[in-house]
């Protein structure tokens, strides 16, 4: 199992955007992020193949862009456009077989 570190979270106003990175320990393959808001379950936002092919949940579809870095095995998650409903602690983790999750990193969109 790598470990997994999130960064780049903070506070942001409707309409903003935000860069989110996974750095992993080790080599990683296919990836993805998560999050889970207050009260609820986590769920899947993107995922990115080995071969860089992506998935969007569809509430995130044309706003958030996933993609990777092999060489320095890190994920990134883009985040344009961002709405209050996009508050969340943000997860990243591995796949098909899920790492020890991180900690996350905390986005809020408020105004």
């Amino acid at each position: 199992q790598v470990q997994l570190v999130e960064s780049g979270g903070g506070l942001v106003h409707p309409g903003g955007s935000l860069r989110l990175s996974c750095a992993a320990s080790g080599r990683i393959y296919a990836m993805a992020w998560y999050r889970q808001a207050p009260g609820k379950q986590r769920e899947l936002v993107a995922r990115i193949s080995a071969a860089s092919i992506t998935m969007y949940a569809d509430s995130v579809v044309g706003r958030f862009t996933i993609s990777r870095d092999n060489a320095k095995n890190t994920v990134y998650l883009q985040m344009n456009s961002l709405k209050p409903e996009d508050t969340a602690v943000y997860y990243c983790n591995t796949l098909p077989r899920e790492s020890n999750w991180g900690q996350g990193t905390q986005v809020t969109v408020s105004s």
